[in-house]
């Protein structure tokens, strides 16, 4: 390995020593371990390390087709040290504007798919059940309105008809009066069902 090749193998692993320091300030903020269990964490942790060992020496295989010296490691090492001391904290408060970007972001298009999609159907959805209801209770309401309107022309028909039974004899108008109960039965029944269904709908 002559020494141009040695030179951009120590940049290639400064860099990756680099960052690695920035991976695993990324990995270590969006795992929030403590909130973790540990079984969890343990997985993550080796799959983030296998993931960046493969990134590791596929880089240094392109360089120097996977030649490995100690120098390639001290390189690694100076590489994350010098993120830690010198590109830590800026690269975790940019690291936080991202993360709060993206969440409000997100946040707006929650918002925009709520209110152009979401939130019109509900409306009309709410406007078709109260049309749906106040046509029913009309319904009913008006079919109440011609039960009575029923019962009072009966009234006014059957009134003549009732002075002229006075004048039959007792079995015939027993006869009679057992089929009115009867009929009065049957529209009483209709009443109550109909004043039922109103209430159902009401609620």
């Amino acid at each position: 390995m002559n020494l141009s090749v040695q030179f951009e193998t120590m940049i290639a692993m400064i860099v990756m020593g680099w960052i690695f320091g920035a991976l695993l300030d990324t990995y270590q903020r969006f795992l929030q371990r403590p909130t973790r269990s540990r079984w969890i964490t343990f997985i993550s942790d080796v799959i983030f390390w296998c993931l960046y060992a493969g990134f590791l020496f596929y880089s240094l295989y392109k360089i120097n087709y996977g030649e490995i010296r100690v120098y390639v490691f001290l390189a690694a090492l100076c590489g994350f040290a010098a993120y830690q001391a010198l590109f830590k904290s800026i690269y975790l408060k940019i690291l936080e504007w991202i993360i709060l970007f993206f969440t409000k972001i997100s946040i707006l298009i929650k918002k925009t798919i709520y209110f152009l999609l979401i939130w019109p159907v509900v409306i009309l959805c709410k406007w078709m059940i109260n049309c749906i209801s106040l046509m029913g209770t009309g319904v009913i309401t008006l079919a109440k309105m011609c039960l009575h309107l029923l019962l009072f022309i009966g009234k006014v028909i059957f009134f003549p008809v009732g002075l002229i039974l006075k004048l039959l004899p007792l079995r015939i108008r027993n006869k009679i009066a057992d089929i009115n109960k009867k009929i009065a039965g049957v529209f009483l029944l209709t009443k109550n069902q109909l004043i039922n269904i109103t209430k159902r709908w009401n609620k």
